[in-house]
C-alpha cells in the first residue's frame, strides 16, 4: 500500500499526504503559466491556489488547536517564513536586475516601488491604488505585477492564527464545540463574496485585487479543513463521484471565463466550488476518486515546483520581449515557459528545500522568523537603494524647443531616422506626462457631461464656437485647438469621455470586462449638451474600433447634423502597437523598431472607411491626419525632435501642437464658410 493511503477509519487529518491535493497544486500552477503566457485560453488557476492554501493552513491551525489548546505563532510563522521567504527575495532582487538591465529605464523607478511593495507584501493594495488592469495587453504590466496574490495569502498568514485561536475558544464557550467557528467563516465567504461581486461592475482593480473580495476563497478552504472529519466519513463511492466532478467543474468552468468576463465577479466561483469538491471528495480516500489522475509522477513533481514557478514565469514574460528584443510570438512565448519552469526547479532545490528542512531553522522557531524577517527587510532595503541607481538614459536637453512637424517632408525624412537626438533623449523621461493640458475628458466612471470651465479653451470670448467630441483621440487634439482658437478667435469647447465613442454602437469597457453602460449615458447627454451649445463647428474624432458600425455612425451623424454646425471629421490617428516612450528609450542607438508599418498602425481599415463614407454623406469636411504622421508605408515614433506618442496610442501635446500649420488653414476655411 502506498505510503500516503490511510484505513478507513482515519480522518483526513492523520493523512499526512494527499497526492490530489498535490496534483491539484500542479493543475493550478498550469493553468496560471498557459493563461498568462497565451497557452491556453484558462483562468482560475490562482483561485485554486487560494482554496488550498486555505484547506491546509486551515487543517494545519485545527489540528494544532486539538492538541494543545492554542497555537505557537511563533512556529508557524517560522514554518511560511523558512518556505516562502528566500525564494521570493532572490526573484524580487533578481527581477530588478533584469529590469534594470533590459527594461525601460523610464519605467524602473515604477518596477523598483512594486518590487518594494512586494516585498513587504502589500503590493494588492498598490495596484489597487493605481487602478490597474490585470488584463491589460499594452505593455503596462509590471513584472512584479503576480505578488499581488501572494500578498493577499500572506496578509491571511499574518492574521488567521490569532483570529481562529480567539473565534474557537469562544465558540467553546458557548457553544461547547465549533459552531461559531462555521458560523463565522460562513459570513466571511458570504460578505467577502458579495463584495467581490458587488465592486466588479465599478472598481474592477478593488474588486480583482483588494483582499477583503478576495478572502472569502481562502476561507472557503478552512472551512472545508474544520469539516473535514466530518467530510472523510462520507461514503467512498459518493465521495469518488464528488471529487471527479470537482475536477471537471475546476476545468470546464475555468475555460468558460473569457476575455469579456467581468473578473473576480461571480465567475470564479466556478473555479473555487470545483477545487472544494476535488478536495472534499479526497477527504474520504476514495479508491476511484480523481487521485487516480491527479496522482502521478510528473504532477508530484510540477507541484513540489510550483511555488518557484509562479514566482519566475511572470518577471520572464514580462521582460522577455525587451530581454530578446524579437517578435513575442508563440514560439517566444513558449520558451518563457520552458525557462522558468527551468528556474523554478533550481530555484526549489538550491533555496527552497534547503530553508524548508534546514536542522537549526526547524528546532529553533525564533531563528526562522528572524530569517524571514531579515531576508523581507534586506529585500526592502535593496529596492529602496535601487531607487538611486542610475538609469541607462542620457538627461541632457536642448534649451530651445524642439521642431516637431513642419511639412510631410519632415515625416518622411523621420522614416530614415534610426539614431535619437541628445534633445529627444533628455525629453524621453518627461515624454509619459506630455499629454494634453487644455479642454477636458471625462473618466470611464463618468455618467453625464457636465459643462464646466475646464472644457473651455481657445478664446473664450471668442465670436464662433468650435465643438470638439469624442474619446481621448479627440482630447489628444486639446492642445493644437487651443492654440488655434486663440489665434482664430475661436472658443473651443471639449466635449470627450475616455474609451466612449461618440458614435451609437455597443462597446465593451476593458477595465471592467462588460458593456460600458457609461458611455451610453453620457453619449446621450453629451448630444443634448450639444443642442445647448449651437456650435458654429463641430469636429468629430475618434478611435478607430472593430465595434463601429454604418447603423451606429448614421444614428450619430444625423444627431451632428440636427445641431446646425458645419461638420468636420479627424480620421483617427495611427496606432503604434506599443509604447513609444519605452520603446525608444530601449532603442536609442536604433529606432527603426519603434517605428510601424502604415498598413499595421492604421488598423481596422475597413472601419476607418465606413466611418468616412457616413461622415461625407451628411456633409461632413474630411480632415486626412495620415500625411501628418505616415510617409513611404512608415509611421515613424519620431518626427523632427519631437517624440509623436506618449503611450501606446495617443499623441503627445508637443507633437499636436506643431501641427497647427497642418491642421489651421483647414480649420479656417470651415469657420470661413
Amino acid at each position: 500500500m502506498p505510503r500516503h493511503r490511510t484505513s478507513a477509519v482515519e480522518t483526513e487529518r492523520l493523512r499526512k499526504y494527499r497526492p490530489d491535493i498535490q496534483g491539484l497544486r500542479a493543475v493550478a500552477i498550469m493553468m496560471v503559466v498557459s493563461m498568462h503566457c497565451g497557452i491556453l485560453d484558462i483562468h482560475g488557476g490562482v483561485d485554486v491556489s487560494f482554496v488550498l492554501s486555505g484547506f491546509l493552513i486551515g487543517g494545519q491551525l485545527f489540528a494544532e488547536i486539538d492538541k494543545t489548546g492554542k497555537v505557537s505563532l511563533t512556529k508557524f510563522w517560522a514554518r511560511r517564513f523558512r518556505r516562502l521567504a528566500p525564494p521570493m527575495a532572490l526573484v524580487i532582487v533578481g527581477t530588478a536586475v533584469l529590469a534594470w538591465m533590459y527594461g525601460s529605464p523610464l519605467r524602473f523607478r515604477a518596477y523598483i516601488e512594486d518590487g518594494l511593495s512586494a516585498s513587504l507584501s502589500f503590493l494588492n493594495w498598490r495596484l489597487v491604488e493605481n487602478g490597474t488592469d490585470y488584463f491589460a495587453n499594452d505593455g503596462s504590466q509590471s513584472p512584479y505585477q503576480h505578488f499581488w496574490s501572494l500578498g493577499i495569502e500572506e496578509q491571511f498568514y499574518v492574521a488567521v492564527p490569532i483570529v481562529l485561536v480567539v473565534i474557537v475558544w469562544i465558540s467553546r464557550k458557548i457553544f461547547r464545540n465549533r459552531a461559531l467557528v462555521a458560523l463565522f467563516l460562513m459570513a466571511v465567504i458570504a460578505g467577502s463574496f458579495y463584495l467581490g461581486w458587488s465592486k466588479t461592475p465599478v472598481n474592477q482593480p478593488l474588486a480583482y485585487f483588494s483582499t477583503h473580495t478576495r478572502i472569502w476563497e481562502i476561507t472557503c478552504g478552512v472551512l472545508l479543513a474544520l469539516a473535514a472529519p466530518l467530510v472523510s466519513r462520507m461514503n467512498t463511492g459518493l465521495a469518488a463521484v464528488v471529487s471527479w466532478l470537482g475536477l471537471g467543474t475546476v476545468l470546464v468552468t475555468a475555460m468558460l471565463i473569457s476575455a469579456e468576463t467581468p473578473l473576480p465577479g461571480y465567475a470564479v466561483a466556478g473555479p473555487v466550488i470545483g477545487a472544494v469538491m476535488v478536495i472534499a471528495g479526497g477527504c474520504a480516500n476514495p479508491r476511484f476518486g480523481a487521485e487516480r489522475l491527479l496522482d502521478n509522477p510528473v504532477l508530484d513533481f510540477v507541484g513540489n515546483v510550483s511555488y518557484g514557478w509562479y514566482l519566475t514565469h511572470w518577471p520572464l514574460l514580462v521582460l522577455w520581449p525587451s530581454i530578446t528584443d524579437r517578435d513575442f510570438t508563440f514560439e517566444e512565448r513558449m520558451r518563457v515557459v520552458v525557462l522558468s519552469f527551468v528556474v523554478a526547479v533550481v530555484l526549489h532545490y538550491a533555496v527552497e528545500r534547503k530553508f524548508k528542512k534546514n536542522v537549526s531553522l526547524v528546532a529553533r522557531p525564533w531563528k526562522g522568523v528572524f530569517t524571514g524577517g531579515f531576508t523581507t527587510a534586506g529585500t526592502a532595503g535593496a529596492m529602496v537603494l535601487a531607487t538611486i541607481v542610475p538609469l541607462h538614459l542620457a538627461t541632457s536637453s536642448s534649451s530651445t524647443v524642439a521642431v516637431g512637424f513642419t511639412s510631410e517632408a519632415s515625416v518622411e525624412d523621420a522614416v530614415h531616422r534610426t539614431q535619437l537626438s541628445a534633445a529627444v533623449q533628455g525629453a524621453l523621461q518627461s515624454t509619459p506626462k506630455n499629454s494634453a493640458k487644455h479642454g477636458c475628458i471625462d473618466n470611464f466612471d463618468v455618467t453625464r457631461f457636465v459643462m464646466r470651465d475646464g472644457c473651455v479653451a481657445g478664446d473664450p470670448k471668442g465670436s464662433k464656437t468650435l465643438v470638439l467630441m469624442g474619446d481621448s483621440h479627440a482630447w489628444q487634439w486639446n492642445d493644437v485647438y487651443h492654440e488655434i482658437g486663440k489665434e482664430l478667435g475661436v472658443r473651443v469647447v471639449t466635449l470627450s469621455k475616455g474609451g466612449c465613442s461618440p458614435q451609437i454602437y455597443r462597446i465593451i469597457n476593458p477595465q471592467v470586462n462588460r458593456e460600458y453602460t457609461e458611455c451610453d449615458s453620457w453619449r446621450q447627454s453629451a448630444f443634448a449638451e450639444l443642442k445647448k451649445i449651437h456650435p458654429d463647428v463641430l469636429v468629430i474624432a475618434d478611435r478607430a474600433r472593430r465595434e463601429a458600425n454604418r447603423a451606429g455612425a448614421e444614428a450619430s451623424f444625423k444627431e451632428f447634423k440636427e445641431t446646425g454646425a458645419k461638420l468636420v471629421y479627424m480620421t483617427d490617428t495611427p496606432q503604434p502597437g506599443q509604447n513609444i516612450p519605452d520603446c525608444l528609450a530601449t532603442h536609442i542607438d536604433n529606432i527603426t523598431p519603434c517605428n510601424r508599418k502604415q498598413w499595421q498602425a492604421l488598423e481596422y481599415t475597413e472601419f476607418r472607411a465606413m466611418e468616412r463614407e457616413v461622415a461625407q454623406k451628411y456633409g461632413a469636411d474630411i480632415i486626412d491626419t495620415t500625411p501628418a504622421f505616415c510617409a513611404a508605408d512608415v509611421c515613424p515614433a519620431v518626427i523632427g525632435d519631437q517624440v509623436v506618442y506618449f503611450d501606446n496610442s495617443h499623441i503627445t501635446s508637443s507633437y499636436s501642437k506643431s501641427l497647427k500649420p497642418f491642421l489651421k488653414p483647414a480649420l479656417e476655411q470651415v469657420l470661413s464658410n
